[in-house]
């Protein structure tokens, strides 16, 4: 035992001091004017010359009653998902860092054919150019072509720093692009497609941009391959008019507060991430509901197009359009992002829905897309699919001790916190 009721009074007592910092000395006051002001100013938002946010159509506060969704019909037939799990990237006493990613597609209603195509990459770094490590150029299948498996090398000297994050990113992003473009033809017309997270790598993007010799991936041939994977996803979507969206569980985007204060600098917003601003200006009591009423209701944006985004102190584009050599069908602007907010009060929780413009430009499209959103977050939270996916090609604590206790000739290297804490379950 760590803590006495001793520790716990105490520390209720510093909860009440500082959460008297933040009661409202009117209880009739509102904010509720001040964030509208803020939402006006999305209506188009530019810094430096440049576009940083711009409304699809009007800026709006949107609801939706739970109960009329699910006792509507689901405007597609057939929904599909992706999503990967991953060892994360591990760590030896010889250097030798390695990421195996798992990929797995699902559909509703189900299609075990589909359940059961894989793809498998191990994303292997040394420092050193003496180490020759066995990588597979070409895929090798297995399961009766069911699956397939592959082992890439980044080359030395690429990776100084964030070796771990960037070696995670590029395994995760090379199989799951990788295994979309496979399966792509395997999807039926008619259908709808959920994306895990963004639509676009966007950390490797901003280190494809940003000059730095500790990081120098913008050089690596499997990231300019994953960058270029993500517009022949998007390329097959827009000519087929086949819905995508990207479902962000957990957004993290802080450009529209940046350029908020960058731009409005009289400002006081006391957000740091978008994501704080959208969950306070779609909270429902701003639209007067109170108590068990607001949670009857999903509450949602209008669509915004993001065609640029802060890299260090510049503004590039937000489309994987980052490398001036990639091939692509469609007009640059078609593959800036685009996304609409949804605040779910019963959970607390707001999500980030993303697609590219090229899609929702088209207003029957954006309509047909953000009803398709609203109506699986009011049946099950998550979509359905995505949850299944998700289930699907997570790697379980177990089989990742299993996987990385194969490793004979390599010791994983250990810190102290490994002893103390153990293992996490991360994805």
């Amino acid at each position: 035992m760590t803590l006495e009721p001793v520790h716990i009074k105490e520390m209720h007592d510093l909860v009440s001091r500082i959460d008297s910092c933040l009661k409202k000395e009117d209880p009739e006051s509102d904010d509720n004017d001040s964030v509208s002001d803020i939402l006006g100013l999305l209506k188009e938002l530019r810094y430096d010359g440049k576009i940083i946010l711009k409304a699809i159509g009007k800026v709006k506060r949107g609801r939706a009653s739970i109960e009329r969704m699910t006792g509507s019909k689901d405007p597609f037939n057939i929904c599909y998902a992706c999503d990967s799990g991953s060892t994360t990237a591990k760590t030896f006493d010889n250097g030798l860092y390695v990421d195996f990613c798992h990929c797995a597609m699902t559909s509703t209603p189900t299609n075990l054919d589909t359940h059961n195509m894989r793809t498998i990459v191990a994303a292997t770094y040394t420092a050193s150019q003496k180490v020759a490590i066995s990588t597979i150029p070409e895929w090798e299948y297995f399961d009766s072509g069911a699956g397939r498996k592959k082992i890439i090398r980044i080359q030395p000297g690429t990776l100084n720093k964030k070796v771990n994050d960037m070696l995670h990113d590029i395994a995760l992003y090379l199989c799951e692009s990788e295994h979309i473009l496979w399966m792509r033809e395997r999807m039926e017309d008619g259908s709808f497609f959920i994306m895990d997270g963004p639509i676009y790598p966007k950390r490797l993007m901003y280190w494809m941009v940003v000059p730095s010799e500790d990081i120098q991936v913008r050089t690596d041939p499997h990231c300019t391959k994953i960058m270029q994977n993500y517009i022949d996803i998007m390329d097959h979507h827009m000519e087929k008019r086949r819905p995508l969206v990207g479902f962000v569980k957990n957004p993290e985007d802080m450009q529209v507060m940046q350029a908020l204060k960058k731009q409005e600098k009289e400002l006081d917003l006391p957000w740091l991430l978008d994501a704080q601003f959208f969950k306070n200006a779609l909270s429902p009591e701003r639209a007067g509901m109170k108590g068990s009423d607001s949670r009857k209701y999903i509450m949602y944006s209008n669509w915004f197009m993001q065609p640029n985004q802060f890299y260090e102190k510049m503004l590039n584009a937000t489309s994987p359009l980052v490398r001036d050599k990639l091939n692509h069908k469609f007009p640059a602007e078609d593959y800036a992002l685009a996304f609409f907010m949804v605040l779910v009060p019963s959970m607390n929780t707001i999500f980030k829905i993303e697609s590219p413009y090229g899609l929702v430009k088209d207003e029957e499209m954006r309509n047909l897309i953000t009803r398709k959103v609203l109506y699986d977050i009011a049946l099950n939270g998550i979509p359905r699919t995505l949850a299944k996916a998700d289930s699907l090609a997570k790697i379980q604590i177990s089989e990742k001790r299993l996987i990385i206790d194969r490793f004979r000739n390599s010791r994983i290297d250990t810190t102290y916190n490994d002893t103390r804490w153990g293992e996490t379950d991360e994805r």
